[in-house]
């Protein structure tokens, strides 16, 4: 089995020792490099081609967004993971336009940071749960305001992903969900799945 090659850019060398030190006895995950700045990153990416890049969008002269926008027109195989203290609206729809394959908030846990880096490599997109319901609100208050594009794909929803839309919106967490509506707490991260994969 092929490693998973991921290099690391944030401009805190702190922050890098720590993910490097939370993934480096990972099965199947090896951190190859890591850049401060995106001078570093693009030379770096001369000598080493990764599989994953795990990408800060506060950087230095260039922001992970702008880097993630010309790392996608130039290497478009290599896949993006967005790792942020920013979880704002704006800077997660920012990073999706911009060709991001996941977005996790820093305070993630080591088993949802190779889960992420995992899901991406094999070319599934991974969200946290915190960003998928920060996405899904905002489509819910667009369909609110009467945005027709918005209507359209909410007209997509089966009557149950509409139910848990509406019970997200409401904050209700995975947990309160599956006891409302009798189901577990991994088939109501299916029909969320599914509900991002729609809007």
């Amino acid at each position: 089995m092929n490693r998973i090659k991921v290099m690391l850019v944030d401009d805190h060398q702190l922050v890098r020792d720590g993910i490097k030190s939370l993934i480096s006895d990972s099965f199947g995950i090896e951190v190859v490099a890591e850049a401060s700045n995106a001078a570093e990153f693009f030379k770096i990416l001369n000598q080493q081609i990764p599989d994953v890049v795990l990408m800060d969008i506060s950087l230095p002269n260039m922001s992970g967004i702008e880097i993630t926008k010309v790392l996608k027109r130039d290497f478009p195989k290599i896949k993006i993971l967005m790792l942020s203290m920013y979880t704002s609206e704006d800077f997660i729809f920012n990073a999706i336009k911009a060709g991001v394959d996941g977005y996790l908030p820093k305070n993630t846990t080591r088993d949802e940071l190779v889960l992420a880096i995992t899901e991406v490599y094999d070319g599934q997109e991974y969200f946290s749960k915190s960003i998928s319901s920060v996405i899904l609100k905002s489509y819910v208050n667009s369909a609110k305001y009467g945005n027709t594009n918005t209507d359209d794909k909410m007209n997509m929803l089966t009557p149950r992903e509409t139910e848990i839309l509406r019970m997200v919106v409401e904050g209700m967490n995975n947990h309160q969900i599956a006891d409302q509506l009798f189901i577990s707490v991994r088939t109501v991260e299916t029909h969320k799945t599914a509900i991002l994969k729609k809007l």
